[in-house]
């Protein structure tokens, strides 16, 4: 990701990496939390759901942002037709391979916990990959790579309006509207009193409309054709990424930003926090039901927003500098998110019946999750030239 000529951004490198990462933790968490996941541990409970909460808002629409941000320097150096095709093959081979031969494990060991099937792997596979619906979850599926599957669709959709926006006619008028959408932000966000409000509340409106418009009638499913409260969304966020990434105005103003979205963010999770205490301890007033509405819906819009913001802030000002580390999980860190879950699934399959205690079993589970993400794509994935590119990999990337 370049920011100026042969200058990298590395902070939107290291955000990538940080979410991703946090992502595996958040699945770790989704084993040992009430709501419904693929397997259950048999420790399972409400105790880690409060940080999981703080979590969820804004985890997936800060990696749609980057995403978009991250097309967009690529768009740059690159003709159209040669960006979207090799952006396609290297999402739809970790798609298709990940679909046939990663995911199938999480499935059978699911179908297995719900007492759907008692077949052994084999005999499942068959069921899977001749996509069987005997079953109540739909078979083939790509669970967790959904996420990869949206990029792919999203950066496609978005190269389609590129080509759109030069077509003769469409191109005047884009352009106009364009250039004095441009002339008014730039005038509001020149003005620095203005600047950061307007940067902290205005794309809220996105979240509002996602949260309590769209949603209520399109949930979430990850399933594509029928997500369309998540498509709007997370589209806009790429969207958005993709236009502010070189706007020094979007960066000076994100830079301005540092201290207001921090304490935005802080003081509307320590409300959420609050409410959570208390819900704990059982205090049930008309006041706390009036808490409870309010929080629910700042933390889902405006602490959502607020916190990418105080990421963005953060990063830029003490992570956009070259690392050995950042160097390694740049590349390993796509790999260890396809792998990730099904690693999950089956090691904490195996842990909770072992009898451990829920601390033995969680540290158990993080560390034999982390240590085989690093194996894997150490000593079998990057350093083999035919499993690189179904792992998101260029083939002629250092290794």
């Amino acid at each position: 990701m370049e920011h100026k000529a042969g200058s990298r951004r590395y902070d939107l490198d290291w955000l990538r990496v940080i979410a991703l990462g946090l992502l595996i933790f958040y699945h770790i968490g989704m084993f040992y939390v009430t709501w419904n996941f693929h397997i259950k541990s048999t420790h399972s409970s409400s105790d880690f759901e409060s940080a999981m909460k703080l979590l969820n808002p804004w985890r997936l629409s800060l990696l749609f942002l980057i995403s978009g941000m991250a097309a967009r320097f690529a768009v740059d150096k690159s003709r159209l037709l040669p960006f979207v095709l090799r952006r396609s093959v290297r999402l739809l081979a970790p798609i298709i391979f990940g679909v046939l031969f990663i995911v199938p494990p999480q499935s059978w060991l699911e179908l297995i916990e719900k007492g759907e099937t008692t077949s052994s792997y084999s005999n499942f596979y068959l069921d899977y990959i001749s996509a069987s619906q005997q079953y109540s979850i739909i078979l083939p599926t790509w669970n967790h790579l959904w996420y990869v599957v949206y990029i792919l669709v999203y950066t496609i959709a978005l190269i389609m309006l590129i080509v759109l926006f030069k077509l003769p006619l469409i191109k005047t008028v884009a352009n106009r509207l364009i250039e004095q959408s441009t002339k008014l932000i730039a005038k509001l966000l020149s003005k620095q009193s203005l600047s950061v409000a307007i940067l902290l509340t205005l794309p809220v409106f996105i979240f509002y409309i996602h949260h309590f418009i769209l949603r209520p009638s399109y949930p979430s499913t990850h399933a594509l054709i029928d997500d369309w409260a998540n498509h709007f969304l997370f589209f806009c966020l790429f969207f958005i990424g993709f236009l502010v990434a070189k706007s020094p105005l979007f960066w000076q103003t994100v830079d301005r930003a540092f201290k207001p979205s921090i304490i935005a963010a802080f003081f509307l999770a320590s409300l959420a926090c609050l409410v959570w205490y208390l819900e704990s301890r059982e205090v049930a007033s008309n006041y706390l039901i009036v808490t409870e509405y309010i929080s629910e819906r700042l933390r889902k819009t405006a602490y959502a927003w607020a916190f990418i913001i105080a990421a963005l802030a953060i990063a830029q000002r003490n992570l956009n500098k070259p690392n050995k580390l950042l160097s390694y999980m740049n590349q390993a860190i796509f790999s260890w998110y396809i792998i990730h879950q099904t690693l999950i699934i089956l090691f904490g399959y195996y842990l909770t019946r072992q009898g451990l205690n829920m601390i033995s079993e969680l540290l158990l589970l993080i560390t034999s999750t982390f240590i085989a993400c690093y194996f894997l794509h150490e000593y079998v994935i990057r350093r083999n030239k035919y499993l690189r590119p179904l792992f998101g990999i260029k083939v002629n990337a250092k290794a």
